[in-house]
């Protein structure tokens, strides 16, 4: 149905991770052309953009987001020219595109971190970046005592006896956004991509460029493992006031640009009401809900994380975005069919523990998909969601390649792993038929019943489900931008009206719920028998 509110309110975004998505010329990386080859399958499902994760030139040692040039596409995944490509063949099916922007961090072969090195201490060169004296009589000691999200310091020390700031990989020297070549740079970057026809970028660690200028030592609360909703404010380094005047002259970058140019922020802060500050009517358009994705399965939590997402963020004319899985957390289906030992911590990969259930995950999943498309605002779909992939939670350790991995002992690459398209093994058409290498990572035995060709027509599957609840959601008034009211539901249920005449009931208890009084069923995550909507079970109706 057309809409009267900007596109990027109630979009559905699909998350490629580039690496995984496709392979188009057969190298055992995904790239570019395997993206331009499945436009038709994405525009099928029923988004509206597509988020690509970093494509530019890079060392790799963290999967691209060490960006050694942001105006080159990396020869790995293609060319600037096949960038312009697929941007407009996107455009022709009908897909924005929006590609990541990595603005904390550049890679150590970057020309200014090479330059920097060159020139020594003092020098304008190092004013880019983040260099200090050590601590101690000889210096031998690092400036503070942060330490890096990936394990260990987040200082460095080169031979000239200076240590360098790194919040992730060695690899990954932090810029300084106090500098303002720094500030410049960017918005010639932005600029440079917005002319190309990119129609918005997903900014990696948004709440991190400013650091305390005293960097200061950590206090009780904020070193790593720390919950992230604990964290008092002012923490030293993440999530300070001082970014937003950032994104302020960001937003009047994108509003140089014709066609309602959009960010999402990949920011973590201690609460919804400093989420919300991110995404003010100057500030940038949108921002992950960590919040909603890190809830236990639970709806009596779901409930109050709905109820605050939507209050905060609407307070600031925001509106709420909504998410499953992504590149950084355990995919859904193995998350939500184990018990959480473990609340999620900010800048560190959610992984509860326990045995999994993955029958249960997995109709779980089905109804998590269906309460989510429902809600209003907007919603991601990382690559591979609308196929059910679980985990894959034994790869061999030869195998796994994620620098926090090396670092601290916890590895991504198990939602990482190349997704299954059609055959009957590996790769199971990931790579064309004559390709010269391996999928990147190993996939598993037993993909061919999670590819598309397997799922594709099939009402059962998980793939026919996304596909019908996106279709509808693109055909109901009711659903997108709006908002909700709270039907009455014991104990265990969420259920919810959305006008004109919509309704969705999702059962987290133990027993089967007799359905509320509606003119017929829209769509439902499993099978209804008796008018009962079945324990882990999600429905929508007409009412």
């Amino acid at each position: 149905m057309p809409r009267n509110t900007p596109w990027w309110r109630d979009a559905v975004i699909y998350q490629v991770y580039i690496r995984s998505f496709a392979d188009g010329d057969g190298d055992g990386v995904g790239d570019i052309a395997g993206i331009r080859s499945r436009l038709p399958y994405l525009a099928s499902l029923g988004i509206d953009a597509i988020w690509i994760n970093p494509w530019y030139v890079s060392p790799m040692a963290d999967h691209g987001y060490d960006v050694a040039d942001y105006r080159k596409i990396d020869p790995l995944f293609g060319s600037v020219a096949e960038a312009e490509q697929l941007i407009e063949e996107a455009h022709r099916h009908g897909l924005r595109v929006i590609p990541d922007i990595v603005p904390n961090h550049t890679s150590d072969r970057h020309e200014w971190f090479r330059a920097a090195l060159a020139a020594g201490p003092g020098s304008p060169e190092r004013e880019r970046y983040i260099f200090r004296e050590g601590r101690g009589p000889d210096g031998a000691e690092p400036p503070n005592d942060w330490q890096s999200c990936f394990g260990g310091p987040a200082w460095t020390r080169l031979e000239d006896g200076q240590w360098y700031l790194h919040l992730f990989a060695p690899e990954q020297p932090d810029l300084n956004w106090e500098n303002p070549e720094v500030r410049a740079e960017f918005e010639d970057v932005l600029r440079f991509w917005f002319s190309r026809g990119v129609d918005g970028f997903r900014i990696d660690v948004a709440h991190g460029l400013i650091k305390d200028p005293e960097l200061s030592d950590l206090q009780p609360g904020q070193e790593p493992g720390a919950e992230a909703g604990q964290q008092p404010v002012g923490h030293p380094y993440w999530d300070r006031d001082e970014v937003h005047e950032v994104y302020r002259a960001w937003r009047r970058v994108a509003e140089e640009f014709p066609g309602e140019r959009k960010f999402v922020a990949e920011a973590w802060a201690p609460n919804t009401e400093r989420l919300a500050r991110y995404v003010r009517q100057d500030g940038l358009h949108t921002a992950f809900n960590f919040d909603f994705m890190m809830t236990p399965w639970d709806a009596g939590r779901l409930r109050e994380v709905i109820d605050t997402s939507l209050s905060s963020l609407g307070a600031v004319g925001a509106p709420t975005t909504w998410v499953l899985s992504n590149h950084d957390v355990m995919r859904h289906p193995s998350r939500l069919g184990r018990k959480v030992v473990k609340q999620w911590v900010a800048n560190e990969p959610y992984r509860p523990g326990g045995p999994l259930d993955l029958e249960l995950g997995t109709r779980r999943a089905r109804a998590a998909a269906l309460l989510m498309l429902s809600l209003p605002g907007g919603a991601y779909i990382y690559q591979g969601e609308e196929l059910g992939l679980p985990e894959v939670e034994d790869l061999p350790e030869e195998a796994l390649q994620d620098p926090s991995w090396k670092r601290s002992g916890i590895s991504r690459d198990g939602c990482r792993v190349p997704i299954p398209w059609a055959g009957q093994s590996a790769p199971y058409g990931f790579s064309p038929q004559d390709a010269t290498g391996e999928p990147w990572l190993p996939q598993p035995s037993g993909w061919e019943n999670y590819s598309v060709e397997a799922q594709a027509g099939d009402g059962s599957s998980m793939l026919e489900l996304y596909r019908r609840a996106l279709h509808l959601r693109r055909e109901h008034d009711a659903l997108g931008e709006g908002e909700l009211r709270w039907l009455d539901a014991p104990a265990g249920v969420l259920a919810f009206s959305r006008e004109p005449g919509f309704a969705c009931v999702v059962n987290l208890s133990s027993e089967p719920y007799p359905l509320p009084e509606h003119e017929a069923v829209l769509l439902a995550s499993g099978d209804l028998g008796a008018g009962l909507l079945g324990p882990d079970q999600a429905v929508w109706l007409r009412r």
